[in-house]
């Protein structure tokens, strides 16, 4: 994908999982209990959770995104036969402290002091999002913190993202969303925002419908495609 400096950008928005917070390093901080399967607890966990969110947002039957969570981690628990006690305890909590990527906070701090607004757009309850923004240390980094709680299902529904307009007051065309879930970018772009793809994990290109309107490998390349637009 070619990118192009992004013009007329107010604000940036950020999913959450994947594309700030590393939701591996729950499960590799607890390898010293999981040994060699804290990889692929980690992989079956995610696909999982993702799996249970669309299952429920068509099927009508909508839970927040902490018992998602942990459903799918009993999933994995008892697919890789890893019963340990005290283990999904210890894992669910460590859900709340997952690590930032590392070029994260840098990256907040650039796009802030240039006069872009920052927002957080999730599947996360607010207090899951509220608790990983703190241990982090990105208190006070965002303008807002949004959740699907408040329309009641989750991604790649529409009315989430129109969430992020609505709530920040500015016009979809004015937004820039990220997301290192492919899906995630490509239905954001769908509904109508402008988006960046945080393409983490060098994944092929989404066959859905829109393409984002840039691809970057980390979210350190992010300012410098944003601050050089003409018109900032």
């Amino acid at each position: 994908m070619d990118n192009q400096p992004l013009d007329g950008i107010a604000a940036c928005v950020f999913d959450a999982y994947g594309t700030l917070f590393d939701f591996n390093s729950a499960a590799r901080t607890a390898s010293d209990e999981l040994g060699d399967d804290w990889q692929r607890l980690s992989e079956l966990w995610r696909q999982k959770q993702l799996q249970y969110t669309w299952l429920r947002g068509l099927a009508g039957r909508h839970a927040d995104f902490w018992q998602v969570t942990g459903d799918a981690l009993d999933f994995a628990l008892a697919t890789l036969k890893l019963d340990r006690p005290g283990l999904r305890t210890r894992l669910m909590d460590l859900y709340l402290h997952l690590q930032t990527y590392p070029e994260v906070p840098e990256t907040l701090r650039q796009l802030r002091s240039s006069g872009l607004k920052t927002a957080i757009l999730s599947n996360g309850t607010p207090a899951m999002l509220a608790a990983v923004v703190r241990s982090s240390g990105l208190d006070g980094a965002f303008d807002a913190i949004l959740s699907v709680e408040e329309v009641g299902v989750f991604k790649p529904h529409p009315s989430v993202y129109r969430l992020a307009s609505d709530r920040l007051g500015i016009a979809p065309a004015a937004l820039c969303f990220l997301s290192s879930n492919a899906w995630d970018a490509f239905s954001a772009k769908a509904s109508g925002l402008r988006v960046v793809w945080c393409n983490r994990f060098a994944q092929a290109p989404e066959r859905i419908p829109a393409m984002p309107d840039g691809e970057i490998s980390d979210l350190s390349a992010l300012p410098a495609l944003l601050l050089a637009a003409p018109s900032r």
